[in-house]
């Protein structure tokens, strides 16, 4: 992949690669520059935050923790009301036979709980009829 690179190079004239290279040279260098201006201006505002963050904390921290609760619960109560309308619209199409996904394997295990339900009741049954024959022959 290098040597392709290399290539490609080696084959245009000088000029361009200069062009190119003072571009990068320009970009990084003021992204440089617009970094460290952005790194002192935080230290800047954040130095003179201090004594107000100081004075007003016992007011700050217990309004951020409301606010922080009030956000979490209006997004769970988003979130549970969206699941909610997901799931009327998901029976909803169900119950119009519109198979939804995953309205087969509802549908066989269902058909899988009542074969059990059969199957379990016969044995009941087979079992008290043979309670019932034992306990009159004693």
């Amino acid at each position: 992949m290098a040597e392709l690179y290399q290539q490609k190079q080696q084959g245009q004239p000088r000029s361009h690669q200069v062009v190119k290279a003072a571009t990068a040279v320009t970009a990084g260098g003021s992204l440089l520059v617009l970094s460290g201006l952005t790194l002192a201006g935080t230290v800047i505002a954040l130095a003179l935050a201090t004594p107000l963050l100081v004075i007003f904390s016992p007011v700050l921290v217990p309004a951020s923790i409301a606010v922080c609760l009030l956000l979490t619960g209006f997004a769970a109560s988003c979130g549970f009301g969206v699941a909610a309308v997901t799931v009327f619209s998901w029976m909803y199409r169900y119950l119009t036979g519109k198979q939804p996904p995953g309205s087969k394997q509802l549908d066989q295990a269902r058909m899988k709980l009542g074969m059990k339900a059969r199957e379990m009741k016969d044995k009941a049954e087979q079992q008290f009829g043979q309670q019932q024959t034992s306990s009159h022959s004693s």
